[in-house]
């Protein structure tokens, strides 16, 4: 049955249904007349809608002051970098609507570029979702228009026609309606062991009409395989750091990386600054598994350093801490990311998994979420400087990850691209959610694709005006805004 905005959705909600397939199928199908697909066409923002500067300003009264207008700066560099950082925006704008309540552990802002090559600790290249700062349990569509309507802005970038669009968007919902009826059909074990690595990857590069890519596409994505596995621990210790007198050291970039020595001058103030890292450091240990714990054992910390990070993460505190194993040629580079509350909480009625702490609610939604993460991704709860408690999770800052880059693709290419994130979106789905209730709700035909691509138009034009709204509040000095690249 469909839910309004104020029905919470909680991680139980998540445990495998005790219903017969038949069943499953049946309540999937039967949602339908709560909320028809065709009905996930409308976007209407209504004359009372909120104030989309004051959710920017909002999750900006606890982030890092000096480094807000950068924030503001990358969002203002086109609709598609506004995107990025405008997950609140659109959350706000999905929680005020009905939604299915066919749930799923969400990724929470499922735009293109959170999608991307990674390393399976089996050192498999493989493509799957990287971002899971705003996970929580949820109705599958929101991530599902999230992807679909960043797709829409991205190709309106990239110049395409109103057709091409089209064919872009639709063909995201189609591959992830098509997949998540072949995971309906499968056990759940196979369900929970699939993976999209480059084997995979070539096989839902082929599926669809008229979606076979040609010499030159297939060309491109194995010069995309390749460089993905040259950035590793290795090619991030070069770019972040260089040695002095036999030491490893970060170099200074300020503002985007500023390392703990500059970070305050006097000596004193420094080592406590260290000292607070290093316990920081300790006590992320405690989350990993003992052999876990045993490898992390075998690196000494060397450097740290404040990072600034993305687009809509740019403010949170986030460190960056440089590490040698066997002598300065054996690079360890981790990142110790703040992870504050979900942008979905205030709709889905709780804080997310893991008791609150918001650290741990992003790596239980990653691995529910990965079919293959980091080996040392952990969280750490801890009293920062200021005497306040702050939840961070901690990560290898570089991993073999490819980003994708829509603005030098062609049509054929973006829309392929789609596909590819459609299905890996709809993988993620399958392991937490009801593969066979969702798949019956999405069905065989295409009504979902027309009206997800009918969404994703109207609020990729909402984004437009959102976009201009942050234009005005920093050219009437509302907000204060930098300009910055991000890395």
């Amino acid at each position: 049955m469909g839910r309004k905005n104020h029905d919470p959705v909680s991680a139980g909600e998540l445990a495998a249904p005790r219903r017969s397939t038949a069943e499953r199928a049946a309540h999937g199908k039967a949602v339908r007349q709560h909320i028809p697909r065709s009905a996930h066409a409308r976007y209407e923002a209504g004359p009372e809608r909120f104030d989309p500067v004051a959710v920017l300003e909002g999750q900006s009264a606890d982030r890092v002051p000096e480094l807000v207008p950068i924030r503001y700066g990358r969002m203002l560099e086109s609709p598609f970098r506004f995107y990025r950082g405008a997950a609140a925006i659109m959350a706000a704008d999905l929680g005020a609507a009905q939604h299915t309540g066919l749930t799923a552990q969400l990724c929470g802002d499922a735009h293109l570029l959170n999608f991307r090559l990674l390393a399976s600790p089996e050192r498999h290249l493989v493509f799957d979702i990287n971002d899971f700062d705003e996970t929580l349990p949820g109705p599958f569509e929101w991530d599902l228009k999230r992807l679909a309507t960043s797709l829409e802005i991205a190709a309106r970038a990239r110049g395409l026609s109103g057709g091409q669009r089209t064919a872009v968007v639709r063909g995201a919902v189609e591959s992830y309606r098509e997949r998540m009826h072949l995971f309906a059909g499968m056990d759940t074990l196979d369900v929970w062991y699939a993976l999209d690595d480059t084997d995979q990857l070539g096989a839902l590069l082929d599926q669809g009409p008229g979606t076979r890519p040609d010499k030159a596409v297939r060309k491109r994505t194995g010069k995309a395989l390749a460089k993905a596995r040259t950035r590793d621990t290795a090619q991030a210790f070069g770019r972040l750091a260089h040695v002095v007198d036999g030491r490893p050291q970060i170099v200074a970039d300020p503002p985007l990386i500023t390392p703990v020595r500059e970070l305050l001058p006097k000596g004193e103030e420094r080592g406590e600054l260290t000292g607070w890292l290093r316990g920081l450091l300790e006590r992320y240990a405690r989350s990993l598994p003992a052999e876990r714990q045993l490898l992390l054992s075998r690196f000494e910390v060397v450097d740290m350093a404040r990072k600034v990070v993305g687009v809509g993460s740019v403010g949170t505190r986030c460190w960056v801490i440089l590490a040698v194993g066997r002598d300065a040629d054996d690079p360890l580079v981790l990142q110790a990311k703040e992870a504050g509350r979900s942008v979905l909480a205030p709709y889905t009625g709780g804080p997310g998994a893991g008791r609150g702490h918001q650290g741990r609610r992003v790596v239980e939604g990653q691995r529910l979420m990965q079919s293959a993460g980091d080996i040392l991704l952990g969280w750490v709860r801890v009293t920062g400087l200021d005497g306040r408690q702050r939840d961070f999770y901690v990560r290898q800052l570089r991993d073999w990850k490819g980003i994708a880059r829509p603005e030098t693709m062609t049509p054929d290419m973006l829309r392929l691209f789609a596909r590819v994130c459609g299905a890996s979106l709809a993988r993620a789905h399958a392991r937490s959610g009801d593969p066979v209730a969702i798949a019956a709700y999405t069905g065989t035909g295409d009504v979902l694709d027309r009206a997800l691509g009918e969404f994703a138009e109207a609020y990729a034009d909402r984004n437009e005006a959102d976009h201009r709204a942050l234009a005005a509040a920093a050219s009437d000095g509302r907000v204060t805004a930098a300009g910055t690249t991000p890395r």
